[in-house]
């Protein structure tokens, strides 16, 4: 009797194997499925998520995201996601500011200065490097000493003088030595007087990365606004924010003049918006607010001054927005009609929300594919320490790159994939049947040894 009940929990074992197995995730659990290439040294691989990619997940928290090899195996895999407010102290500082003066016929590019500074590198005085005689110079622009700050930048603040009302456009470049300079990109300040108020803005993004000095120009020939202040934004992290990505243009809806609502495809942490203004010299201050669902209040986000106005031949745009990084589904906008409005058209808007990178560790033969879309799949994603021993942010960086094959878009699984589906789960059931046959046959076998009387020696 002891022998037939050893068989009996062998068979019981194995019974239990044989479910496990069977209940091992397939591609064919997952409603879509998207090739991916991969490039560089394995065995770690990092994909940046394309948007549409994540709004075609059924879960927002992307529970549903799967990498399976040319075998239909799990891969494992983690998830980097991360707002930029995260892990991030952000400190404003007052900075040094030094006239930068050219002749007024001068063909340069920069003004050529003489620069002193202290040892640890603190400009001291900033002259033209020729004598410039009076009347004949011009403020090109300024230098802005932010050698005492050791974190990336991500902001400028500036002020000036009231008589320089407008628009204030300028270059930006950045120097750790002041001989080789880098651009980053052009900044824009303003200071209107807009149906008896005054409308200002003040503050121009910057990359986000170190520098000990800042040069900002002036177009030639323009003569550049006294300052009266100047400060920068710098934020300390221990990894920088992820890039943002942005979505395609959404239509909106306009219950009344002036008031524009969007829906978000799903419930999303949005950084910025971005509004289309396509007609020529429009002006708004707006004020922007967002929600999850439509049964709770609106709740305000941001507010400011959008524009599309046409100066010395070209448009001076500025039509974004910062938000919070709360999560939301739905965006209104109510705009002050005093500036004349956005036009008779709803106009469209796209959002922007942080990158989502996974990391897989490629284990078997490619080609490797992305899944995703379904309700009911649990989590599976591992910490990237946990994925990659000894992880580091220069690791990190050095990982292999995947990217969804040609850049394709995301497309919902064929017909002949979902009818393979169906079959599958029709062998599935089949499966099921005779597993539970086999335990009550096995339950069946053990009741009746046990109830067998012991055989008389």
């Amino acid at each position: 009797m002891s022998q037939k009940l050893s068989l009996f929990w062998l068979g019981a074992i194995a019974l239990g194997v044989t479910l496990s197995a069977g209940a091992q995730e397939k591609p064919s659990d997952f409603n879509i499925q998207v090739p991916l290439s991969i490039s560089g040294e394995g065995p770690w691989y990092r994909l940046e998520l394309p948007l549409d990619v994540q709004l075609n997940a059924r879960q927002t928290d992307l529970a549903d995201l799967r990498v399976f090899n040319a075998a239909g195996e799990p891969q494992a895999y983690a998830l980097a996601r991360e707002s930029a407010q995260t892990s991030e102290k952000r400190v404003l500082t007052d900075v040094k500011w030094f006239a930068l003066y050219s002749s007024a016929d001068s063909t340069e590019r920069a003004p050529d200065v003489k620069v002193q500074s202290s040892v640890n590198g603190t400009l001291v005085e900033v002259q033209p490097s020729s004598q410039l005689e009076a009347g004949e110079e011009i403020l090109r622009g300024w230098l802005l000493d932010a050698s005492g700050i050791k974190a990336p930048l991500q902001q400028l603040i500036l002020d000036w003088t009231s008589e320089r009302d407008g628009f204030q456009r300028f270059t930006i470049e950045a120097s750790d030595d002041l001989q080789h300079w880098q651009s980053w990109g052009e900044g824009q300040v303003a200071r209107l007087t807009f149906a008896d108020e005054r409308v200002e803005q003040h503050e121009v993004g910057l990359p986000g990365q170190p520098a000990r000095y800042l040069r900002l120009l002036w177009n030639a020939g323009q003569s550049a606004p006294a300052l009266t202040s100047a400060q920068l934004e710098s934020a300390s992290r221990h990894s920088l924010p992820l890039p943002l990505v942005w979505s395609q243009p959404l239509g909106a809806s306009s219950a009344k003049a002036g008031e524009y609502i969007w829906q978000l495809p799903t419930a999303l942490n949005v950084e910025r918006i971005q509004v289309e203004l396509d007609q020529a010299n429009s002006l708004a201050p707006v004020t922007l607010s967002g929600r999850r669902e439509s049964s709770l209040p609106w709740q305000p986000l941001s507010s400011g001054l959008l524009y599309r106005l046409s100066q010395n031949g070209q448009d001076v745009l500025q039509n974004e927005l910062p938000l919070p990084g709360q999560i939301v589904q739905q965006l209104k906008l109510v705009v002050d009609e005093r500036g004349g409005g956005l036009g008779a058209q709803a106009p469209t808007l796209k959002f922007a929300v942080r990158s989502t990178q996974l990391v897989f560790l490629a284990r078997g033969t490619g080609p490797y594919t992305l899944a995703l879309g379904s309700a009911t799949a649990k989590a599976a994603n591992l910490p990237l320490s946990t994925l990659i021993p000894d992880y580091s942010a220069q690791k990190y960086a050095a990982l292999g790159k995947a990217s969804v094959d040609g850049g394709a878009v995301v497309a919902p699984t064929s017909t002949v994939t979902a009818a393979a589906t169906a079959a599958t789960n029709w062998k599935k059931f089949g499966l099921w049947g005779v597993l539970l046959l086999s335990v009550v046959f096995l339950a069946a076998m053990a009741f009746s040894l046990l109830r067998k009387p012991p055989a008389n020696s």
